[in-house]
């Protein structure tokens, strides 16, 4: 029996169980079965060469953001809208069969936009190309799920489903749950709030089913058992998602209206080119890009070039910064003066831990480096020791 057909086994199994609280743990098990066995799927099959037939393009620009959707839902017209960069579009599904990259010049920044070819349910386990469909998207800072407004709600449910079967976790936080493996000493639960969805000893059984005897296992919020089954994964992305509505000219405004008052969603119409704007605005939002302008000492300061950083991609600190403009910074750096939404004056000497927000001006002051030289009370520094207990004491005088 192939991993697939077991996988099914269990799902139907999961679905005739009724839950309550004599079936939990055994329900518990059977999730922990069934993300071994995905994480199995993902891995290549043994004996492979190593390369395989996908369509990873190189990263470019200062945030990457994927296009994923079913087929003939108007994620190549956007792409063309957006960035200028042609992708055949047709009335036939399936037009675009490869990674197609644009290029978004967006507030003095550079971000990379990814069509991708459509993908159908079954797509996690490998149908019409799914998987190197949903690594792309892996690689992304953010994902536009393209959605069409005319069709069934249920595309919505189908999408999201193909996504977290990889490990995909769309507009989630990582659970606030430490795990470490250990050589010996049993298995250490603690917890610092109160467990209303699992318990003690469900949390063993799920190590037993992963040949775990040995780990130290921290509970610092309410979790469920999908998010400690992640957390033993390890291997889990957590990536946010906009819901983009496309063909609301096709829809009544009622339809409209319902649709972009749901949470991370946004309507557009690429045919009658509306809400694009909005939609870029979205963008540069969810991805959290802050623009940071260098001031030379003594010049204004220079606005054509930002550094841009973000949160996902380093963090945001003057450390981050410095690190981003060259790496010896941070060891030669005394203070930074910050002008800025983050300084609470004009300018404010900060740390490295200090936080940079969008649009700062940043002036990295270095230290002095002390030099040799001069002579007598002239000189900078001596090489004598700076007590005078410590000072040789001269040989007495011969009588």
């Amino acid at each position: 029996m192939g991993i697939i057909e077991r996988i099914k086994e269990i799902e139907a199994e999961m679905a005739r169980t009724q839950k309550n609280k004599a079936t939990e743990y055994h329900l518990g098990q059977l999730k922990a079965k069934i993300a071994k066995l995905r994480t199995q799927l993902l891995e290549p099959p043994k004996g492979s060469s190593g390369g395989g037939d996908g369509f990873e393009v190189t990263k470019y620009g200062h945030g990457r953001v994927a296009l994923i959707g079913f087929p003939s839902v108007g994620k190549s017209t956007l792409l063309t809208m957006l960035t200028g960069t042609h992708s055949e579009a047709a009335s036939y599904e399936f037009t675009t069969l490869t990674c197609i990259p644009g290029v978004i010049r967006y507030n003095d920044t550079k971000i990379q936009l990814l069509d991708l070819p459509g993908i159908i349910e079954g797509a996690s386990e490998g149908k019409g190309r799914g998987r190197q469909v949903i690594a792309v998207a892996k690689s992304s800072d953010l994902v536009l799920m393209v959605l069409d407004a005319s069709k069934s709600e249920g595309h919505r449910q189908i999408l999201t489903k193909e996504l977290e079967a990889v490990g995909l976790r769309l507009n989630k936080r990582p659970p606030q749950i430490y795990f470490k493996k250990k050589k010996t000493g049993g298995i250490s639960f603690n917890t610092t709030a109160p467990l209303t969805r699992i318990d003690e000893k469900l949390c063993y059984q799920i190590l037993h089913e992963y040949k775990i005897h040995n780990a130290e296992v921290l509970f610092r919020e309410d979790a469920t058992v999908d998010d400690f089954i992640d957390v033993i994964e390890g291997n889990r992305k957590y990536i946010k998602c906009v819901y983009v509505y496309n063909k609301i000219d096709v829809v009544g405004i009622d339809d409209v209206d319902r649709l972009a008052r749901q949470p991370n969603s946004i309507v557009i119409s690429c045919n009658l080119k509306l809400n694009l704007d909005r939609l870029l605005a979205r963008m540069w939002e969810e991805m959290g890009l802050v623009r940071v302008y260098t001031k030379p000492q003594g010049q204004q300061p220079d606005f054509d070039e930002p550094f841009v950083l973000s949160s996902d991609r380093g963090g945001c600190t003057v450390e981050d910064f410095c690190n981003h403009v060259h790496r010896t910074l941070v060891k030669d750096m005394k203070y930074a003066l910050v002008w800025g939404t983050s300084s609470r004056h004009y300018p404010q000497h900060c740390g490295l831990s200090h936080r940079l927000e969008d649009e700062d001006v940043v002036q990295i002051v270095k230290k002095k480096e002390r030099e040799e030289g001069g002579r007598g009370r002239f000189k900078t520094h001596s090489n004598a020791p700076a007590r005078i207990a410590d000072r040789e004491k001269k040989a007495p005088l011969k009588q």
